[in-house]
């Protein structure tokens, strides 16, 4: 198995990751709220976890990926009271609550195919895990970490606190936690201010609400990833992962509920990604930067000069630290482009690559050298830019045996062999990364079958002007139409 070390959030410092189990590895990373389209900041969370799934993968370690469907109980305010995000969309939408989690999860999922992420072994749901949330806070209740108020249920903060030390990932301080939100509060109901909802009591006028002990409610959004990693991965595992944003109150959540209810510190290695801007500012819907991973890939949007590919935006996204914040720009981009359009090239042009030397050379040391090169930055907290920077460096060794420039006869067909093992193992196997073709084949298709369904219906309203047109413009654009037997209609670039 590899040196492998992880940043580990919790201790604030690299470790040697030693899984509880090797060579299982249990891996949770918290999934999307489906009461809206998936913005592009959680797609690099889930591009950086599904990186780091295959590279554990690689590495030899057979991984249990957990990555939960929050589709109930998350509300608007951190402390556990506001809104319910899916009744307000479906409120606004004029749907049921379960058609708007139906209709996000399902867009959330192509999403997750367009940027090539495989699916985790398990995706649990919120509301698949009802029974055993009440489980939990009934075990919290009788260990004196909960209480019931009014049909709700929160977690008492300060008699954890008094056993067990609540804050240690984010550095926050109970006493001036308290004293921010004091003025905030409002909520006679609670003990302390800093009391969060493990369950809420339910109005009348609330779709979403299930039976429990203390009366009809829904569970609190903190609750849900406790039961579901405990259930699939046991008390004790091995990372969890998630966005920067998630660390408080969430993630510090989790640990207190899931301490409170086992006894034990659920996490060994806690992992975040870190946030994106856009043109040097935080994107947001009031700046008029938030744009969607589908207007990326239209172009559909004013501020993109046009339409770029999933695995450009998933290339740039490896180029910098899953951990650093990073910024987008229109440049960026368009150098992103470029960069994996020449590696794709060099893996291509490996193929065909002729090497004919017999004795080790300078050329083939410094391929062994880079090549290995690879798999230390990526067991170094999956330093995924600098692996992309040698796999450049790599290129312009392909590329200067391709031209001429280091002769076949300097070079041994072990080492070719070895460039194009490396190029497989990592921008294919561990980065996830399609030729641009590929995808842009995929959208072509898509397009001719928009234009093909046009003349389809002109041609059945007896409109052949227009299917006329559809055909004769087309075959001037070099793409031949071709009306089949069956009924059917394929096409020929020309």
């Amino acid at each position: 198995m590899s040196e492998l070390y992880i940043y580990n959030s919790l201790t604030r410092q690299k470790e040697k990751f030693e899984p509880l189990h090797a060579p299982n590895v249990g891996l949770y990373v918290c999934g999307p709220t489906v009461y809206n389209d998936v913005h592009l900041g959680n797609v690099r969370t889930f591009s950086s976890f599904d990186m780091i799934y295959r590279y554990l993968v690689f590495c030899g370690y057979k991984v249990r990926y957990v990555r939960n469907i929050t589709d109930a109980g998350h509300l608007t305010n951190e402390r556990g009271e506001g809104v319910n995000r899916m009744e307000s969309q479906a409120k606004l939408e004029s749907l049921e609550p379960m058609e708007i989690v139906q209709k996000y999860t399902v867009g959330f999922h192509e999403i997750c195919q367009l940027f090539n992420m495989k699916s985790p072994t398990i995706e649990p749901t919120a509301t698949g895990h009802i029974i055993e949330q009440i489980e939990m806070i009934e075990t919290l209740i009788e260990k004196g970490f909960a209480y019931e108020k009014n049909g709700s249920v929160y977690f008492d903060v300060k008699a954890f606190n008094e056993k067990y030390t609540y804050g240690e990932l984010s550095g926050r301080n109970i006493d001036e936690l308290i004293a921010g939100y004091r003025d905030l509060d409002g909520q006679d109901e609670k003990k302390n201010s800093i009391d969060f909802a493990l369950w809420k009591a339910a109005t009348p006028v609330h779709i979403m609400q299930w039976r429990s002990p203390w009366g009809m409610g829904f569970p609190g959004w903190h609750l849900e990833c406790s039961v579901m990693s405990t259930k699939y991965l046991g008390k004790e595992f091995d990372i969890h992962g998630g966005g920067m944003d998630l660390k408080f109150p969430h993630h510090e959540c989790e640990i207190a509920q899931n301490v409170g209810a086992c006894g034990t510190a659920p996490v060994r290695y806690w992992m975040h990604t870190n946030m994106l801007n856009f043109n040097g500012q935080k994107m947001s819907k009031s700046l008029g930067n938030s744009i969607l991973p589908i207007e990326f890939i239209t172009g559909n949007h004013p501020l993109l000069d046009k339409a770029y590919s999933p695995m450009v935006l998933r290339f740039l996204f490896l180029q910098s630290h899953y951990s650093s914040e990073l910024d987008i720009n229109i440049k960026g981009l368009q150098d992103a482009e470029k960069g994996l359009k020449r590696l794709m090239e060099v893996r291509s042009a490996l193929k065909n690559l002729k090497a004919s030397g017999s004795e080790l050379s300078a050329t083939d040391t410094q391929i062994a050298e880079a090549c290995a090169e690879c798999k230390t930055n990526m067991d170094d907290d999956f330093n995924t830019a600098k692996t992309i920077a040698c796999l450049f460096e790599l290129s312009t060794i392909v590329n200067s045996i391709k031209d001429g420039n280091i002769k076949a006869e300097q070079v041994q067909p072990a080492s070719v062999a070895l460039l194009e093992k490396t190029f497989e193992d990592y921008l294919i196997d561990v980065f996830g990364l399609k030729p641009l073709e590929e995808n842009n084949n995929s959208k072509l298709d898509d397009a001719m079958q928009v234009l093909i369904d046009i003349r389809n219906e002109a041609k059945l309203k007896k409109d052949f002007a227009t299917s006329d047109k559809i055909r004769n413009e087309l075959l001037e654009k070099g793409i031949q139409l071709k009306d089949e037997k069956d009924g059917s209609v394929s096409y020929s670039i020309n």
